[in-house]
């Protein structure tokens, strides 16, 4: 059995991206959010996600709309829509967020976005094939 105290094991890490567990449908990823950073826009086609917020304030910015989000807050990202996640606070905005089907390699961390976009780029963080 996987088991997260998913609130303390997102507030522990500082790595930018840190797949927690992927199965064959869904994966947990934790991130970390520095101050002025942000996820990047980006659209998931055949993906969906959701993403829950541990702690820090942040700008939701999905297909167009605007909205502030803080702990607790929670949102859905259909596949094929454009998202981005801003960090607006002094402190690092921490979530989590499920994927369905998995974007990303089983267990990879990256400690910054940088490294998350190189390896994106070079083909070194593809979800597994069951």
């Amino acid at each position: 059995m996987d088991h997260f105290t998913i609130a303390t094991v997102a507030e522990r890490s500082a790595d930018f991206r840190r797949v927690l567990w992927t199965g064959e449908h869904t994966q947990l990823v934790i991130m970390t959010i520095p101050p002025g950073g942000e996820i990047g826009e980006e659209v998931h086609d055949g993906i969906d996600q959701i993403l829950t917020f541990v702690s820090g304030t942040g700008e939701a910015r999905v297909s167009g709309e605007t909205k502030t989000v803080n702990e607790g807050d929670l949102v859905v990202v259909p596949s094929g829509t454009k998202h981005n996640f801003v960090n607006t606070g002094p402190n690092p905005l921490v979530l989590y967020t499920v994927y369905g089907p998995p974007e990303h390699a089983d267990r990879v961390v990256h400690r910054t976005k940088d490294e998350a976009d190189k390896a994106e780029a070079e083909g070194r963080d593809e979800p597994p094939t069951h």
